[in-house]
């Protein structure tokens, strides 16, 4: 059996939503977001940024400074005793500028691609595994995948929630509180 994990959206959820973060001067992190991490951390918990990046489809940035950001979030959350195992990112488009871009793909959420990926790639069991983000598609990539889903009120959170059918397992008001529930609902099922 694999081991469980959380999956965070990026944008909106870990790190404060700005229409395609081009660069890592950018990059802010959520309040909260690094206890999160932690908390989570010291739970047992395989923690993994599944993120849409269509910014590079759309020639905004380069899958080089798309690394560079990731360097800096990991190195900013690592500063403050938080852990990302693994990050795993969709660049793709359908109308995507740059051509190579341009496709559909099974990694672009609400599909579920990138879930699978890190499951396989990371042993990780995606039934005892929760998805966390901002968005209805975010909640569909985990649903699709078999975990359990939060939605975060902050990034887009707060506009998606209305329009969610079925609704997540749980709606929060940051990164924070979906981490204190996620640890004190495996507490209750252990």
């Amino acid at each position: 059996m694999g081991r469980p994990a959380v999956f965070l959206d990026r944008d909106g959820t870990v790190v404060r939503e700005v229409d395609y973060l081009r660069s890592a001067r950018d990059l802010r992190l959520l309040p909260g977001a690094a206890e999160a991490v932690r908390r989570l951390n010291r739970a047992g918990y395989v923690v993994v940024i599944a993120t849409n990046q269509s910014g590079v489809a759309r020639g905004l940035l380069t899958e080089d400074e798309l690394e560079g950001i990731h360097r800096t979030l990991i190195e900013r959350l690592g500063r403050r005793g938080a852990r990302i195992d693994a990050i795993y990112c969709c660049p793709h488009h359908p109308q995507a500028a740059v051509a190579r871009y341009r496709r559909r793909c099974r990694c672009r959420k609400p599909r579920p691609g990138m879930l699978a990926r890190a499951a396989r790639d990371l042993d990780l069991d995606l039934a005892r595994s929760v998805a966390v983000g901002d968005s209805a598609r975010d909640i569909e990539a985990g649903r699709r995948s078999g975990c359990r889903t939060v939605l975060v009120r902050t990034g887009y959170g707060a506009k998606a929630e209305a329009d969610l059918r079925p609704p997540p397992d749980h709606i929060a008001a940051n990164l924070l509180e979906a981490a204190s529930w996620i640890v004190r609902r495996a507490k209750r099922t252990e």
